[in-house]
């Protein structure tokens, strides 16, 4: 679960987000959360990229967008609906964007 800033949102979506230490709570006591953590700002970011055998390095993220990538968490859930109800309670869900991705398993194509 990608967690992303988005300017797309009122006051009073910001003030109904819950405190991150209960989502926290909850997804750690279903046993849903596996890994998460805040990322530093766009800003902040490096872009790695080879082409024509050359190496570049660019200060910065890769994509020029309004929203940020601003943190990440794997979960554990049995399919996407799961996935979407552990996402909707997140404090982002709120202000910001939650993108859902699942694994791509290794050795598939």
């Amino acid at each position: 679960m990608f967690v992303t800033t988005d300017s797309d949102h009122t006051e009073s979506d910001a003030a109904a987000a819950p405190d991150i230490e209960e989502w926290a709570d909850y997804v750690q006591g279903r046993g849903s959360h596996v890994i998460g953590d805040r990322l530093r700002p766009a800003a902040d970011a490096t872009t790695v990229r080879v082409r024509g055998g050359e190496l570049l390095v660019t200060d910065g993220p890769f994509a020029e967008a309004g929203e940020w990538i601003a943190g990440f968490d794997v979960l554990e859930c049995a399919d996407l609906d799961e996935a979407i109800e552990v996402a909707s309670r997140h404090p982002m869900a709120y202000a910001g964007r939650l993108e859902l991705r699942p694994f791509w398993p290794l050795g598939d194509e």
